[in-house]
């Protein structure tokens, strides 16, 4: 039994849900979710900080600030309260109600961004508001997540490892994108493994992290409004881009085997499984996908009806399965 005096010193690492029986093919679930933020932006959170007080950036009296649609919020709150930090998260309007109630609940301040930007959307809204409290006083500290190299050696030192660990004979694995740290922690790892694994990146609709069109997103967590700064393609093996219905109808689809998981992880089944369908049907390889947070912060959005119909005009039964892969 583990015993901790820190919030950031526990997490769930060999936790894997077996999907065989929900969906026919051997994926594997890496469960992230289970540690005191609720997600696995509690790793990049905490590698991201002991960096910043290593080189002398955060000291005591220092204000942490960070843009973030949601969980990494949540992550720094959840330390930022443990390390006494003052803390203000930079979110916008789509944000869980929950997420920013939580936020809130640790102690921590929540600044949202109601407008989006011409250029970048929502995120480059936040990034330029970010930009403003750093500018007016010295105390304020900035890790930002969307370009600290800090993000993705969290996943490269953990993430990754855990994942071999368990399955050493690994030959695809699936990652959604947000920042990309978790994307290029995991597959600048594995790349330099002298087993070959093929390392699909899974986005949404309407993000242009890998070139596509902007888009309206209202699913917080995956998907951006301006090309991350981490990200490097030449790690990447293939791409999927999942539309959000499609994430809705995952969710809904885990839901009723029992598993509450949230919009991120919907993302990253629905784009597994069309990968999979397109490009292994019937052979029996081993295969993981990373499952970023669970689905109690989305029971307003993802799993209220009334918002699916509102959103996206049809009734959560009808919605599609699967994704358009590019």
């Amino acid at each position: 039994m583990p015993v901790i005096s820190a919030p950031h010193e526990f997490n769930t690492e060999d936790l894997y849900v077996d999907l065989r029986t929900l969906y026919g093919y051997p994926l594997h679930l890496k469960c992230e979710g289970f540690n005191f933020a609720g997600s696995i932006k509690l790793k990049a959170a905490a590698s991201m900080i002991e960096a910043a007080e290593r080189n002398g950036a955060l000291i005591k009296g220092s204000t942490l600030v960070e843009s973030s649609s949601g969980n990494l919020g949540v992550a720094l709150s959840v330390i930022a309260a443990a390390k006494g930090y003052h803390f203000i998260c930079v979110v916008d309007s789509r944000t869980n109600v929950a997420t920013r109630k939580l936020i809130e609940a640790l102690g921590s301040e929540v600044h949202t961004v109601t407008k989006p930007a011409e250029e970048g959307g929502f995120l480059a809204a936040r990034l330029a508001y970010v930009r403003t409290l750093i500018a007016g006083d010295p105390r304020v500290v900035w890790l930002n997540q969307h370009a600290n190299p800090d993000n993705w050696r969290a996943h490269y030192s953990t993430t990754a490892p855990q994942i071999e660990k368990q399955f050493p004979d690994l030959e695809l694995l699936f990652i959604g994108t947000g920042t990309t740290g978790t994307l290029m922690g995991c597959a600048r790892y594995f790349k330099e493994r002298p087993r070959p694994v093929t390392v699909v990146a899974v986005d949404s609709v309407g993000s242009v992290t890998f070139g596509g069109p902007a888009g309206a997103r209202m699913i917080p967590g995956l998907g951006a409004g301006v090309r991350p700064a981490l990200l490097d393609t030449s790690f990447i093996d293939d791409v999927v881009h999942v539309p959000e219905a499609d994430t809705v109808s995952a969710c809904h689809a885990l839901a009723r085997g029992g598993f509450l998981f949230g919009g991120s992880t919907g993302t990253v089944v629905s784009g597994a499984l069309r990968w999979l369908a397109d490009n292994r049907p019937g052979e029996n390889g081993t295969a993981v996908a990373i499952a970023p947070d669970l689905g109690e912060r989305y029971l307003d959005t993802v799993y209220q009806p009334s918002w699916v119909r509102e959103v996206y005009g049809i009734e959560p039964t009808e919605l599609p399965t699967g994704a358009t892969q590019s």
